[in-house]
Formats: structure tokens, C-alpha cells, sequence
């Protein structure tokens, strides 16, 4: 009987299986074997080689375009840093000894090279059309015949998380945001391009634009220092060395005297000026200089302490100069910002003027703000400029990439000034220690009267306290221009701009 009950209970047990079956999450689990994770493919450098030719200075140059990468390494091998560049070499050249070189940059930070290459350098240039003459789009792109193509081979560099270049996967891209870094990473290029293109033995140029020419003068002395690479001339176009002569900070003063020419061309140009003034810029300028650097200086050095009466003489002969009225800038206390002069000097026509060229005119949704809404002149170059590169990159060039080109970011964003902590940025004297232990080395420095971002009298101001030995100062050179920031937007100054850099080269090179 007990065996036939123990019988019964396994037949019951098994079919209560059956009746029941066994859930998922009840069965064993076979564990899967883990798919090992396949690191990234090593970074790669990359090269599009092609043949060109165009009409420069007179004559047909043919020449050879390379466009492409160059990883920085550690010594070990290890990739940082992908650089993205275009060079330009003149095809008929046998001797690299007498073949100078120069390599361009622009500014931001945050800006890729673009604006130097397609704008004034290289042997292609955007047609856009100028101040109240804009072409719509899609633009074109024709042959440069004030490029430097002639006199120079030329290299344009984007620094990084600009144009092309990135940190690679790994290393972050905000290691290279800092006034340092960015430095010892362009000089790093300058060095590898040099050395694989065998161009030691030939004679070097930087060129750089607004925040490139701090770049510029920084690389003057680490080149020098750290790689040994001297260097035979730099090219300032509108320049910023002393950060002191441009921050509007309370207890600044210097920034509101350098810019009170700029406002009297600006006012010039938009017909705001009385009649004596109107009729020759250049007098007009020689008067806002001397009031600038003599009485207005006084006056704000015064302080709290400046009495009603001359207060109010300053006002009047402060409105004279920039086209504003009285009342305003004494209201202003005296100081204008350049947003607020931006804003008030057409202000009756519910007009606004541009930072980065004051000749051109934008339209804001009212006309009661402190400052203007956007840039215009800045509004007119973007499009421009970016749909040609990223058109002619991929077509003429042949250089194919599914990253965006970074025209001008705010992916560098802070940026770090470090070792300036507390105090402005001044890289002067990193330029006149260049000079001097290298006194072959001479600076030319183009100067825009329209340019409200960089102006023409801070440069001036910068250079005048460079501290130079006498017998240096001949070194250094340069010219005015009826043009904004980016002087080459103005057909004329393009064509005097060309002839001022190949006339600087050549003297450069002079024995």
C-alpha cells in the first residue's frame, strides 16, 4: 500500500507540471559570453593633393593645394590633436632656400582661418560685395588677384575645435582653450608642417588677424624659445596685443580715450559730423586724436573732481567728434561703450552701426535699447564665407569630412587667459623680447578706421609703448585703411593691403 501511495504522488507531481509550466524567469539561466568592446580605430591623417592655377599680380601662378590633417603626438606616439590646414605652393619654385613661407591664422578665439584664406591671402576670395552693395546668395568664389600667392607659399591653420581640427576621442578639447595651450599646439603644427614639407631652410612669415595676432606675438617667442624657429616677419591685421587698451571695465579709462578716433571716422562716414569735420576725414581724425589723448584724457583722469563747467566744455567737444549730442554723453557720464555708440549714432534713423565694421548698417526690432541687437557687419560675412568653404573644400579641394566647419564657435568657450589671472592680457612684451633677441625679425601692422572691435588708435597706443630700442623701431611698420576689421572686404583696401604685404616681404628679405 505505501508503495502504491508514493507511486500515486509522483504521477499527481509530474502532471502538476504540465499543467503549470515552468515561468522564465524560473529556468536556468545560461549565461552569454560578454561581447568585448573594440576600442576606436587610431586617428588617422588625412591629405587631398590638387593642381591649380590663377592670375596674380599680373602673372599666371601655377600652384599646388594641399588640404589635410596633422595629428600631434607625444613622443610616444600617442595622438592629441588632429589639425586641419590648406596650404597654397607655387608649382615653378627650385630653390625652397628663397622661397619664403608664411602661415596664417585669424583670431576669436574660436575662429578658423577662413576669413585671411578667402578673403585676403589665398588665390581664391569671396565676391560678396561691400558695405550697401551686398550680393544675395549662394555667392561666389573667384580667383584672388591680390592674393600673396606671388611673394609667398602659404599655410592656413585651424587651431583646435575649430574649421576641421578636434582633440581626438580620448582628450578633451578644453585642454586646448587657454591662451597657452592653443599657442604651444599651433607652434607644434608650425614645427611638424616645417620639418615634413623641408622648409627649415626657408624664410618664415606669420600672419595673423585680431585675436591671431595675440596668437602671433606669443609665437614669436615660443617658436623662438622652444623650437629654435626664427621667425623673418609677422603681419598684424587689426591687432590686439594689450587686452588693457579694449575691456570697458569700471576704473579703465584707457579703452573710452583709443576709441573716440574710431567713433569720428565712423561718424564721418555716416555723414554725422558739422561741416568743417565732414569735409576731410583726415583732419578730422588729427583734431579727435589730440582731444583724445590730451584734454579728454585730463578730464576723465579728473574724475569726481572735474568741475560742472568743464564737464560740460568736454561734453560739447566730446559730441562734436563722435556726431552724438550732448546730452547724451553726458548722460553717459563722459564714456561710451561701444554698444552704446553703436546703438545711439543712428538712432533717429532706427538704424544701428556694425562692431566689426562700422560702415555697414543694421535694422533692430526698436529703436529705444542700449545697444544693437546683432552685428551687421558680422550678419554680412557669415553666409557668405561659410557656404563658399564648405563648398570649395569638397570640390576643388577634394577634402571630404561629415564634421561641421567650425567658421566661428563658441564651442572654446571659456576660454582660459591663464598665466593673466588678475590682470589684462598683454603679450607686447613677448613681441619686443622676439624682436630683440632676433633683431632680424620685423612686424607690419594694418589698421582699419572702421574697425570698432580692434581700433586703429589702441594699436597705435600698443606699439608707441612696445619699449623697443632705438634701434629697432624701424622694424616696425604699417598702414591705415578705409575698412573695418576684416580690411579686405573693402575692394580698395584689398588692393593696398596686398601691396603693403608683398613690399613688407621683400624688405624683410633685403640683405
Amino acid at each position: 500500500m505505501r508503495h502504491f501511495v508514493r507511486w500515486l504522488v509522483a504521477i499527481l507531481f509530474v502532471a502538476s507540471l504540465a499543467a503549470f509550466p515552468v515561468r522564465a524567469q524560473d529556468a536556468p539561466k545560461s549565461e552569454k559570453p560578454k561581447e568585448e568592446k573594440k576600442p576606436a580605430p587610431p586617428p588617422e591623417e588625412k591629405s587631398s593633393q590638387t593642381k591649380h592655377s590663377a592670375r596674380i599680380g599680373g602673372q599666371d601662378i601655377k600652384y599646388t593645394a594641399t588640404a589635410g590633417t596633422i595629428l600631434l603626438k607625444q613622443e610616444d606616439g600617442t595622438a592629441k590633436a588632429s589639425l586641419f590646414f590648406v596650404a597654397y605652393t607655387r608649382d615653378d619654385v627650385s630653390d625652397l632656400s628663397q622661397r619664403p613661407i608664411t602661415f596664417s591664422f585669424n583670431g576669436g578665439p574660436g575662429s578658423s582661418s577662413v576669413w585671411l584664406h578667402l578673403g585676403a591671402l589665398g588665390p581664391r576670395r569671396v565676391d560678396m560685395g561691400d558695405a550697401g552693395a551686398l550680393l544675395p546668395p549662394p555667392y561666389k568664389l573667384v580667383d584672388n588677384e591680390d592674393s600673396i600667392l606671388d611673394v609667398t607659399d602659404l599655410v592656413f591653420i585651424d587651431p583646435v575645435t575649430t574649421g576641421f581640427s578636434r582633440a581626438v576621442p580620448g582628450e578633451d578639447d578644453k585642454k586646448y582653450h587657454s591662451i597657452e595651450e592653443d599657442i604651444a599646439s599651433v607652434a607644434e603644427f608650425i614645427r611638424l608642417y616645417t620639418t615634413r614639407y623641408k622648409r627649415w631652410g626657408s624664410p618664415k612669415f606669420l600672419a595673423g588677424e585680431s585675436y591671431g595676432t595675440t596668437r602671433a606675438a606669443g609665437l614669436s617667442g615660443y617658436l623662438q624659445q622652444h623650437d629654435g624657429l626664427y621667425l623673418n616677419g609677422i603681419v598684424l591685421i587689426s591687432s590686439v596685443l594689450n587686452f588693457e587698451t579694449l575691456e570697458f571695465d569700471r576704473g579703465n579709462d584707457l579703452p573710452y580715450i583709443l576709441y573716440v578716433p574710431s567713433y569720428t571716422a565712423t561718424a564721418w562716414y555716416h555723414k554725422r559730423l558739422a561741416p568743417d569735420l565732414q569735409a576731410d576725414l583726415h583732419k578730422a581724425l588729427e583734431e579727435s586724436e589730440a582731444f583724445a589723448s590730451g584734454e579728454y584724457t585730463l578730464a576723465l583722469a579728473a574724475g569726481d573732481a572735474l568741475s560742472d563747467a568743464r564737464r560740460h566744455e568736454v561734453a560739447q567737444k566730446l559730441a562734436r567728434l563722435t556726431g552724438l549730442s550732448p546730452e547724451f554723453v553726458e548722460r553717459a557720464n563722459l564714456r561710451l561703450t561701444i554698444g552704446r555708440f553703436t546703438k545711439e549714432l543712428l538712432r533717429d534713423q532706427r538704424r544701428t552701426v556694425g562692431r566689426l565694421d562700422s560702415r555697414f548698417i543694421g535694422i533692430d526690432a526698436d529703436s529705444a535699447g542700449d545697444r544693437p541687437e546683432y552685428d551687421p557687419s558680422y550678419a554680412a560675412i557669415q553666409g557668405p564665407y561659410t557656404a563658399l568653404f564648405n563648398n570649395y573644400v569638397r570640390t576643388d579641394l577634394n577634402f571630404e569630412s561629415d564634421l561641421p566647419y567650425e567658421i566661428l564657435t563658441g564651442r572654446v568657450q571659456p576660454w582660459s587667459f591663464q598665466p593673466y589671472e588678475n590682470r589684462y592680457v598683454n603679450v607686447a612684451e613677448t613681441l619686443r623680447s622676439a624682436m630683440t633677441q632676433n633683431p632680424s625679425l620685423r612686424v607690419f601692422v594694418a589698421k582699419g578706421y572702421y574697425d570698432l572691435a580692434t581700433p586703429f588708435f589702441a594699436a597705435d597706443y600698443t606699439f608707441d609703448h612696445l619699449g623697443l630700442d632705438p634701434s629697432l623701431r624701424s622694424h616696425l611698420s604699417g598702414d591705415y585703411f578705409e575698412a573695418g576689421h576684416m580690411v579686405y572686404v573693402h575692394r580698395p583696401s584689398l588692393d593696398k593691403l596686398k601691396s603693403d604685404i608683398a613690399q613688407f616681404i621683400h624688405s624683410s628679405l633685403a640683405k
